[in-house]
């Protein structure tokens, strides 16, 4: 027999072959691991939110009763959380009834994306509330959620 015409059977895969699935992992993976630390961070800020309207349905009964914003001493009498690993809540009280509920992210605990960034809810005079983020340390908008956006 000719060994020129026999056939061997292939088994395995080749180097290139491998090389290839191992490129293509690497894109992905690329493209993938930033999408789901800003999911993560979109996830963080609506948690923060959301503690934050708790809050927020005492704070305003707190103003309709007093006529003012409470105050940093009078937080826990308003239900703050005395511990939250993802940050702190302040109060900025500013003329008459109106002022603000701060969210400040803490530098651990959080997304990379969130360290030390911060955002509020503020309340007019009117008792009109809306959620910003301003300044310098200011979470970023494409990261708050849709009845946040400046």
């Amino acid at each position: 027999m000719n060994n020129k015409n026999k056939r061997t059977n292939q088994k395995g895969f080749t180097l290139i072959e491998l090389m290839i699935v191992v490129a293509v992992i690497g894109v992905l993976s690329a493209i993938a691991i930033p999408q789901y630390q800003k999911y993560v961070a979109k996830a963080e800020v609506a948690a923060a939110l959301a503690t934050m309207t708790g809050v927020k349905t005492n704070v305003e009964a707190y103003a309709v009763e007093y006529g003012a914003f409470p105050s940093a001493a009078q937080s826990a009498a308003l239900g703050v959380p005395a511990n939250i690993p993802q940050g702190t809540i302040a109060f900025a009280p500013a003329q008459s009834s109106a002022g603000s509920i701060d969210f400040t992210f803490s530098s651990s605990d959080v997304s990379s994306l969130l360290i030390a960034s911060e955002f509020q809810l503020d309340r007019d005079s009117n008792g009109s509330w809306s959620c910003v983020a301003s300044g310098a340390q200011a979470v970023s908008s494409d990261l708050l959620p849709k009845s946040c956006r400046p």
